[in-house]
């Protein structure tokens, strides 16, 4: 098998230049890639809840536990998490997609209402039924093009092996199997 992956980049197109990208062949590439699904949340400066799903969540070291996530630069949560003290990254178990489409709307008001959440050591909600969560403390941010990439050390994490993950491919839900 790895002979004929090699084969098929030997044989792929040359590389193509910026002016003639192809954002949205580009995205569907990416999207060859399964994911994991999370809601990261935090507190606005009015003290609001704020969460909103991203797929891009990635552990980074262990010592110090370090995770990063990359928020889009025109997300509405954007400058809560830049301006909060602790966040929360909740990994979504496969029954709670309807929190990763409520929490990926920016103006869906009754987001909170359908998440039975509690508060953290930081006071960042913690969602109920999570797979795993990670509170974290501001460590870093980079620029990452049309995002900015937040790296958290981790502070507490808790994790629930009752449930399979919801999983993100090819831009629809998946279970595994």
């Amino acid at each position: 098998m790895a002979g004929r992956a090699t084969a098929n980049l030997q044989t792929a197109a040359p590389a193509i230049m910026p002016e003639a990208f192809d954002s949205l062949a580009f995205r569907r590439a990416l999207g060859q890639f399964a994911t994991g699904v999370a809601v990261v949340t935090a507190h606005d400066p009015a003290g609001e809840p704020v969460g909103l799903t991203i797929s891009s969540f990635n552990a980074v070291s262990l010592s110090p536990p370090l995770v990063l996530f990359s928020v889009q630069r025109k997300a509405y949560a954007l400058g809560a998490l830049q301006r909060a003290k602790g966040y929360a990254v909740n990994v979504l178990s496969e029954g709670q997609q309807h929190l990763s489409q409520r929490f990926s709307r920016s103006l869906d008001a009754g987001r909170w209402a359908a998440a039975p959440h509690r508060p953290g050591r930081s006071g960042a909600p913690l969602i109920e039924g999570a797979l795993a969560r990670f509170e974290c403390e501001p460590y870093a941010v980079h620029d990452g093009g049309d995002h900015l990439i937040f790296v958290g050390r981790v502070t507490g994490f808790e994790t629930a092996d009752s449930e399979a993950p919801l999983v993100f491919f090819r831009g629809a839900y998946c279970r595994l199997t």
